[in-house]
């Protein structure tokens, strides 16, 4: 009997497994293996090589180029983590209704149903030398002169990042602190504890989860993206989905996947930073 249901239970995951080894298992050993490679300006070599590697950690750009991801990655999830955790306790403390918190939820929500590009595009006639912001500005006696720094720099960036990924740090908080009972924030007030005491020692640790899924979410993401760096900086900027980027475009295909290999290796080593601070498995 037990042994038809290990069978049985295997038959039932193998259709998501089979899912999973070719869509992704399968991509990543593919993107290992090219990345061993050699290539010419011409040519494709499928001969083991550390040439990628060795020029990949041999070049000061490979690290000039990664410290400005981590640095996007770092500046865009404080700022994700700061509005997320404001909009979620506002939604999940100071509205009382149930309606009107999934109201103002789906409110938040109507920007990202449109697509990530046109999102990021529309603030570059905002941002503008003659755009919306700096035309008021000067309109207000605030500046003399149109700011430059406004767009095609690294505010108009992490500024983007922040705009299109911000949604992904809500979400998981919101969800977590509505599981928060809340007879315990009215134990803490009972017990004398004030409203900023109750937030770090009741509130926070409990949405540690949320925070932690939306970090990874967001870190994740501005570590993979190029098509924002690329159009917001106007292409002044560099991150390592744009060094990947300009190498398929070169058609450097092994060198492309050397780097995407150390970006995933960077990324999972990340994530397994933060899983060791939380157990996130409570959420899924």
């Amino acid at each position: 009997m037990l042994k038809n249901r290990h069978i049985q239970g295997w038959l039932q995951a193998s259709p998501l497994t089979l899912i999973l080894i070719g869509f992704l298992i399968l991509p990543i050993i593919t993107i290992v293996v090219v990345s061993f490679w050699q290539a010419t300006e011409f040519s494709i070599i499928p001969a083991f090589s550390l040439e990628n590697y060795q020029f990949l950690f041999g070049s000061p750009v490979t690290y000039k180029v990664f410290f400005a991801t981590f640095k996007y990655a770092l500046i865009t999830w404080a700022m994700t983590l700061a509005i997320g955790f404001t909009v979620a306790y506002y939604l999940a403390f100071h509205i009382r209704s149930q309606t009107m918190q999934i109201a103002l939820f789906l409110l938040c929500t109507i920007p990202f149903w449109t697509s990530n590009i046109i999102r990021m595009i529309s603030w570059i006639p905002f941002l503008g030398r003659n755009g919306i912001a700096n035309s008021a500005l000067q309109s207000w006696g605030i500046i003399d002169q149109p700011l430059e720094w406004l767009l095609y720099s690294d505010f108009s960036v992490i500024l983007a990042f922040v705009h299109l990924y911000t949604l992904f740090m809500v979400v998981p908080i919101f969800n977590t602190m509505t599981r928060i009972d809340h007879s315990l924030i009215e134990a803490a007030r009972d017990n004398g504890a004030s409203g900023f005491q109750t937030l770090i020692h009741v509130i926070f640790p409990l949405t540690k989860p949320g925070i932690m899924i939306g970090t990874i979410f967001v870190l994740t993401l501005v570590m993979g993206d190029f098509i924002t760096v690329r159009f917001m900086s106007g292409s002044q900027k560099a991150n390592v989905g744009r060094l990947i980027s300009n190498d398929i475009a070169l058609l450097q295909y092994p060198s492309a996947a050397a780097t995407a290999v150390i970006l995933l290796i960077t990324v999972l080593i990340v994530i397994g930073i933060l899983l060791r601070f939380v157990d996130i498995r409570k959420e899924l």
